[in-house]
């Protein structure tokens, strides 16, 4: 049995643990591609423990199930990224700057600071449906060899995906990530300028499903996921 906490830096909504980096966390336990489904919001700054049974990993806060976690395919191939260029300059609609419900999201919220959240700002490229924004890592995300940290990496394949439905801000719409299954295909360097991309899939009453890649500056895919957002309002 694991012990690990989510330090309030890593929330997503102000009370709970971001959704990608609550999974990545999770996942880093599978060797390859991963399924994770959150059951609850995971809390913040308390000791949660990790477990396997069966080949399936469970996050829980002492008898409550946060997370379950087990090796998955992911067999998506996603579309040519945008240009590092372009994803700089979709920076600019990233909608969350307009305004954001959670606004302190370490992944995508404008009130983080350099250094500290990974304000990754995407927004729609032109003539395509896809949003994306450029990404250097900070060094404090890397492992002892530069390369980003998997928790990191499925980090910024998250908030993405979200603004890849373009649901208008006006709808007061608020959603959550369900479920996501993540492949880190190649390692990603920390030194280089990155391109984190996403596209809308399917909407489905209150599911909306959507996937995100990240891709280096050259357009080589390094990573990859599927998601299942869960409209909650």
């Amino acid at each position: 049995m694991q012990t690990v906490i989510i330090k309030q830096r890593f929330c997503g909504p102000p009370n709970s643990g971001n959704g990608g980096y609550s999974s990545g966390m999770l996942a880093q336990n599978i060797n390859g591609p991963a399924q994770v489904r959150l059951h609850s919001p995971p809390p913040l700054d308390t000791a949660l423990t990790i477990t396997e049974q069966n080949g399936s990993w469970h996050l829980k806060s002492q008898e409550q199930l946060i997370a379950t976690a087990m090796s998955a395919l992911l067999t998506m191939t996603p579309p040519t990224p945008p240009s590092l260029e372009q994803a700089r300059s979709a920076r600019d609609s990233y909608l969350g700057l307009e305004k954001h419900v959670f606004a302190s999201c370490f992944v995508c919220g404008r009130s983080r600071k350099e250094h500290d959240g990974l304000r990754l700002f995407t927004g729609a490229v032109d003539g395509t449906e896809l949003v994306a924004s450029d990404w250097q890592p900070d060094p404090d995300f890397l492992d002892e060899s530069g390369h980003v940290k998997g928790e990191f990496v499925w980090s910024a394949l998250d908030c993405p995906s979200f603004w890849a439905l373009r649901i208008p801000l006006e709808s007061g719409k608020i959603c959550l990530l369900g479920e996501m299954t993540a492949s880190i295909d190649h390692p990603v360097r920390g030194d280089q300028p990155l391109i984190v991309y996403a596209w809308k899939r399917a909407i489905k009453g209150r599911k909306y499903f959507c996937a995100s890649a990240l891709a280096n500056a050259e357009g080589k895919v390094l990573a990859r996921a599927e998601h299942l957002w869960i409209a909650i309002s």
